[in-house]
């Protein structure tokens, strides 16, 4: 079972930039790079491999072609802040690729159910066949 507690994120897999912020801030939004932009390297994360389809499947289009998470947190007004969001929320991607998904099990409906459905089908059909146009007989 993966404990995000205890789990360590490799050092050499991380590297963060920052960038300026967008949207308001008054007059510290354009002097101050306060937005963090971690870039993850995936493959040195060292996860297994179910963990890491579904961690890729999970970012989607923040993944690069060579592999390489970029998650940008800007939500806070210091570059700490930012740091230890972008860090948290990728602790909580990598517990989600972490969660097996249950097997689907293939079902069948029933014969009664199928013989309802029919049914359904027929009344409904029936229905329809006295639409036709009205005769002045």
């Amino acid at each position: 079972m993966f404990d995000p507690e205890s789990y360590e994120i490799p050092a050499d897999a991380l590297e963060e930039r920052f960038i300026t912020a967008s949207g308001p801030g008054g007059q510290n939004v354009n002097k101050v790079a306060t937005a963090v932009q971690l870039r993850v390297n995936l493959y040195r994360l060292g996860l297994p491999p179910y963990a890491f389809r579904q961690l890729k499947a999970l970012a989607g289009s923040r993944v690069t072609g060579e592999g390489v998470l970029v998650l940008t947190a800007q939500r806070f007004r210091t570059q700490e802040a930012n740091r230890q969001d972008a860090r948290q929320r990728l602790v909580e991607m990598i517990a989600k690729a972490h969660e097996r998904q249950a097997p689907r099990i293939k079902t069948k409906p029933s014969k009664t159910a199928k013989a309802k459905r029919v049914e359904g089908k027929v009344a409904r059909g029936a229905v329809k066949k006295n639409r036709g146009r009205v005769r002045l007989d």
